[in-house]
């Protein structure tokens, strides 16, 4: 075995600052892109559904508040992951 360096997990802010640029790439980021290509496809999708569904006088929010938020609940999910994944690997190196 050899001892190369941990590498640690980006920083939870760093983390959240992505994942309010593309929706599911705060997840992709965090090393989970699996979860973060559902969120992305599920953004697209609700907000295509709520598009074709919602009042012609609705607002742009309103038209498509299914993918905003699905976006917000990627936002959080990214962001408490990042902060999990941080905590962990501190805790369990606290020199690195």
């Amino acid at each position: 075995m050899t001892d190369k360096p941990l590498k640690p997990p980006l920083h939870p802010l760093l983390v959240l600052l992505i994942a309010v640029a593309l929706p599911g790439m705060g997840q992709i980021a965090n090393n989970q892109a699996n979860r973060g290509l559902l969120f992305a496809f599920t953004t697209v999708a609700l907000g295509y559904v709520t598009s074709k569904y919602a009042a012609p006088d609705a607002s742009i929010v309103g038209r498509y508040a299914g993918g905003f938020f699905i976006y917000a609940v990627a936002i959080m999910d990214a962001y408490r992951w990042a902060k999990v994944r941080w905590e962990i690997f501190h805790h369990a190196h606290p020199k690195a």
